[in-house]
């Protein structure tokens, strides 16, 4: 069964850092586009970044600029760099297999 297990998520002040990781196991992770979503309190999932296999990326507008997704197929993970945070950034943080496998999520909270 494949396991995508989400780390790096905590308590950041605006303006602050994080970098996400997701860690594949039992899957060939370099085949398949992986992505990057956030659910907000109250609020639907939605997608924030994504990675092809190849490597080519999407970001959503609301962090182009500031939010960088990458992926180390040596290392069956992906990342999500994550800088200059906002306090509507709150939320938890999942990663996606292709189409329909989902990690359990890392909270990202923002302090003031």
């Amino acid at each position: 069964q494949v396991q995508l297990v989400e780390s790096g998520g905590g308590l950041v002040q605006p303006g602050g850092s994080l970098r996400l990781s997701c860690a594949a196991s039992r899957t060939i992770f370099s085949i398949y586009a992986m992505g990057w979503y956030r659910q907000a309190p109250g609020k639907q999932r939605e997608l924030v970044a994504a990675i092809t296999k190849s490597g080519s990326t999407f970001h959503a507008d609301s962090v182009k600029g500031r939010f960088t997704i990458s992926r180390d197929n040596a290392k069956n993970t992906l990342y999500l760099q994550m800088n200059s945070l906002k306090p509507g950034e709150t939320g938890v943080y999942y990663c996606k297999r292709g189409a329909a496998t989902w990690g359990q999520g890392t909270q990202v909270t923002g302090s003031s």
